[in-house]
């Protein structure tokens, strides 16, 4: 009898371990758009799965907003409606709110910088936070630098004095309006067509990829080359369902997505079409000199220590590990 409780207990215990090697299936939520490198991203993911499954896991792919705006997706994956998805830092600073430091105001000089920085010393830091609320932390996800959209031309800050000011659901994004002087109007990503269709909005920050072929070009077709804050989007997972899959489909899960240096290479070269075939688009470049650039860096430049005073939590090691990135990337530079 005890000999059969043993061989019991081994077959269940191999069972627990290798119960996820058959039939295993998953949902992906994402906001992409047809024809994009946004999308290709998604579908490399989805080949990547099978091809290193060899087609043991199944993946439903919802990466056209099926499941509706970014906040949708962010209650999905807490609530284990959907199991990996594509969050910006905004939406997922509903989560962490430490994730909207990634958007204080000329957080970073160029995209060299913002790579050691983010790769070096932030990914390790925004995975234990993400870990804190059963978030895997998969990969970064660029997007871009933000830029500022508008129906009438925008040069400098105080042509934002009172302008209808599209904002995220994020401190950092209000901060930015305030100290702007603009009025800020909270509208999900989804709605800013219609809110600029209606007047309900006049401006807005959002990177290239997500202004040109979203429609927002046509409705808002002035562009200022700010570079104020760089938008990235993160690659997470639900946590207690990834645990529960065996080892070898975690990794596969895990490495599945596209390598952030390609990402970051597709990403780039799309922001550059987009920038290059501007008439096509439909919209209007203005770019800033050395001069207004300083204006727009000195409007905003008490945004940061609010922002880290409003979030609390750890904000501020977040702050100190980029200066502390900072440092370094000059020394290699060097």
């Amino acid at each position: 009898m005890k000999l059969i409780k043993y061989f019991t207990s081994i077959i269940l215990i191999i069972f627990m371990n290798t119960s996820y090697s058959y039939g295993v299936s998953f949902t992906v939520g994402g906001t992409g758009v047809k024809n994009t490198a946004g999308e290709e991203k998604w579908l490399t993911f989805e080949r990547n799965i099978k091809r290193l499954s060899n087609n043991e896991i199944k993946v439903k792919m919802l990466i056209y907003g099926e499941l509706g705006p970014e906040e949708n997706l962010v209650s999905g994956i807490r609530r284990g409606r959907i199991h990996v998805a594509n969050w910006s830092g905004l939406a997922g600073s509903t989560v962490v709110p430490e994730l909207s430091m990634l958007y204080a105001p000329f957080l970073f000089d160029n995209y060299e910088e913002a790579d050691f920085i983010m790769d070096n010393f932030l990914f390790k830091a925004y995975s234990k936070l993400l870990s804190k609320k059963n978030v895997f932390f998969i990969s970064w996800d660029e997007i871009g630098f933000n830029q500022v959209y508008s129906k009438e031309p925008i040069l400098y800050p105080s042509d934002m004095q009172g302008i209808r000011f599209r904002i995220a659901s994020s401190e950092s994004s209000r901060l930015f309006a305030r100290a702007l002087g603009a009025d800020a109007i909270p509208t999900g990503f989804t709605d800013i067509v219609t809110g600029l269709q209606t007047g309900l909005i006049e401006s807005g920050e959002n990177a290239i990829i997500m202004y040109a072929p979203t429609g927002i070009a046509a409705e808002a077709n002035n562009l200022l080359l700010t570079d104020h804050s760089f938008a990235t989007s993160i690659i997470v997972a639900r946590k207690k369902w990834l645990d529960k899959l065996s080892i070898k489909h975690q990794k596969v899960i895990k490495e599945a997505y596209l390598d952030k240096d390609i990402s970051r290479k597709w990403t780039r070269e799309e922001i550059s079409s987009f920038l290059k075939d501007n008439q096509k688009w439909g919209f209007t470049i203005n770019k800033l000199s050395k001069n207004q650039r300083s204006e727009w860096k000195k409007s905003t430049s008490q945004v940061t220590k609010k922002l880290i005073e409003k979030i609390g939590g750890e904000s501020s090691l977040i702050w100190d590990l980029v200066q502390e990135g900072k440092k370094e990337f000059k020394k290699k530079m060097n």
